[in-house]
């Protein structure tokens, strides 16, 4: 029996890999690539990534905590105030205007606190992503200046893409407004004797809460087309809107499988950040239950005890945030990668990149 001829034919040798100076393999990836070469990324580069991260979030305790401080010393009066209340008498509203006030404000600093966290995350990690391709080395101070120059783009990016898929949300939350409404406005009439005015907000807010389940798939389809807004913005150095458009492009022809992956994912960091807080939960739950108040205790002496332990949890809550907040970008960055070498050919270019420097020995 004879065998023809050819490459693949009897004898020969089968196709050398693909060439790996980094992470991952330089050609397409497949889900199980993804991961190991998140991980692997994650374990190689773990001071630039946890660094920014652990930097970031603890910047936004701090500030938060200040800022509590702050509307504590202001309004701590009013509190009191409150507490001192004959029993039986209501606060007015001008009693309680300085603490919504207070609270409001402590609130919006926090928004944007964490907003500014996330952008720095996001677009650090493409940036060590970029580098952890081609086998080189990025210190914590290069990932956090690129960070930092591509932030107004990265975050340009991901608000626009919420933006676009806000919309079932928010008719979530005003149809549930309204069915709330109409349910105690129909109790209230119900008990005095008076016809329900409540059965119009009821239905309009069961017609919007319909509309917001019926707009769920659009919202995960632009979620996803534009899921890889943020590696191109940093890698590519492109605009907020510009960067929208590019991720559109890339995504365009295989949405399932980078939502599939996304999503895959998304339920790993999920089950371990929730296991992660389960244990941070448990440990204050025992540590509360350890403390002991008499019946003279004084607010400072209350607030003294339960100060270091509110630290500790506070800590505990940063380094699990920082822990878990790169992996989901990671994924997203090497999705951003394999759509190019799937679409563009980039691997050829990726290989002659990293042969023009040795990758460095880990």
């Amino acid at each position: 029996m004879t065998y023809p001829p050819g490459p693949y034919g009897y004898g020969y040798a089968p196709p050398p890999p693909p060439p790996r100076p980094g992470v991952i393999p330089l050609a397409p990836l497949n889900f199980s690539d993804i991961l190991t070469g998140a991980f692997t990324t994650y374990r190689r580069y773990w001071k630039p990534l946890l660094g920014v991260a652990a930097t970031a979030y603890t910047a936004v305790a701090v500030l938060v905590g200040t800022a509590l401080l702050v509307a504590w010393s202001a309004v701590g009066d009013d509190i009191r105030r409150l507490s001192d209340l004959p029993a039986g008498q209501d606060p007015e509203f001008a009693d309680i205007q300085p603490l919504i006030g207070a609270f409001v404000g402590v609130w919006l600093l926090g928004m944007a606190a964490y907003v500014v966290c996330g952008g720095l995350v996001s677009a650090a990690v493409p940036a060590v992503v970029q580098e952890a391709v081609l086998g080189r080395p990025i210190s914590f101070g290069t990932a956090w200046s690129r960070a930092w120059s591509r932030l107004g783009a990265v975050i340009g990016s991901v608000f626009l893409a919420t933006l676009a898929t806000l919309l079932p949300v928010l008719l979530f939350l005003v149809g549930f407004t309204l069915m709330m409404v109409g349910i105690i406005t129909g109790i209230a009439a119900s008990e005095g004797g008076r016809s329900n005015d409540g059965a119009g907000f009821a239905m309009v807010g069961v017609l919007l809460f319909l509309g917001a389940l019926a707009l769920i798939p659009l919202a995960l389809w632009l979620w996803t087309r534009f899921s890889l807004a943020p590696a191109v913005a940093v890698i590519e150095g492109q605009g907020a809107v510009a960067s929208l458009r590019r991720s559109a492009a890339l995504v365009k022809g295989s949405w399932w499988r980078v939502f599939g992956c996304t999503l895959g994912a998304g339920l790993i960091v999920g089950v371990a950040g929730s296991v992660m807080q389960q244990v941070v939960g448990q440990v204050g739950s025992v540590s509360m239950g350890g403390l002991e108040f008499g019946p003279d205790a004084t607010p400072g002496a209350v607030f003294g005890a339960l100060g270091g332990l509110f630290v500790a949890l506070v800590v505990a809550q940063v380094l699990v945030q920082a822990v878990a907040a790169p992996f989901p970008p990671l994924v997203s960055a090497l999705l951003y990668v394999d759509q190019r070498i799937r679409k563009e050919n980039l691997a050829p270019v990726l290989a002659r990149t990293a042969a023009a420097e040795p990758p460095v020995s880990r």
